[in-house]
């Protein structure tokens, strides 16, 4: 197994934090500051990034948005602020999770395994991939194409980048064609826990989606918004 990244300024919660995944078993490595973890992503194969925001040199942001250019594997924010917007901007950037300090350490290793399970779970890199029973094997419609074997997806023949949950949120909504799907229905199908209430994570994510689609959040063709249901594609 491929290490699990560490970058916190704060000694005490990095060095506890490898502390508890060493002890489940986790090659850990452990940065104070942002500029020496960039390099050792560039340079090395991770199996998860958990990176706090404010960092010295390179912000955790920007770390996690310059891990998605590349990578698909989790990563997680590690934060102090709990305003909803440095939320949603760290899941908008492609973090998959977020953790507000102060935190329970057995609640991060909880969060740390469920990313990786999801991971592999989804990740056709990993092996053998669970399928979940359906019918149909791909999607073909207004450009957008999606296959569940290959676990690709192109837009009018250009070839969608796109993470493990995303492609899982838009091959949900495409299983569910002309369906509006609420938010709370998409999180438990595709992230496979209870949802709760006031939760940005789907939001996010479908935010993202969009951005790399090139759709206009106002007037979207694919991924559509009914306001107080949920999500759609017609």
């Amino acid at each position: 197994m491929n290490p699990i990244l560490v970058v916190d300024d704060e000694k005490e919660i990095a060095d506890l934090v490898k502390y508890y995944l060493t002890n489940e078993g986790y090659d850990v490595c452990v940065f104070y500051e942002g500029n020496s973890a960039l390099k050792f992503i560039q340079s090395n194969q991770i199996e998860l990034a958990i990176l706090d925001v404010m960092l010295p040199g390179v912000d955790g942001f920007s770390i996690c948005q310059k891990i998605r250019e590349t990578y698909h594997y989790p990563v997680i924010m590690l934060t102090a602020k709990v305003e909803d917007i440095d939320k949603i901007t760290g899941l908008t950037l492609g973090a998959d999770d977020y953790i507000t300090k102060p935190f329970n350490p057995l609640e991060m290793v909880a969060r740390v395994k469920a990313q990786l399970r999801r991971y592999k779970r989804y990740n056709q890199s990993s092996g053998t991939t669970i399928q979940p029973i359906q019918q149909a094997k791909e999607f073909d419609f207004a450009g957008l194409i999606i296959n569940i074997d290959t676990r690709k997806c192109t837009l009018y023949g250009n070839p969608l980048s796109l993470t493990p949950i995303e492609f899982s949120i838009l091959w949900y909504l495409c299983e569910n064609r002309g369906k509006v799907v609420s938010s709370e229905e998409l999180f438990e199908a595709v992230w496979g826990e209870k949802y709760i209430d006031n939760n940005n994570t789907v939001m996010a994510h479908i935010a993202r989606l969009r951005e790399k689609m090139k759709e206009p959040s106002r007037k979207p063709k694919f991924v559509k918004t009914v306001w107080g249901v949920g999500y759609t594609i017609e």
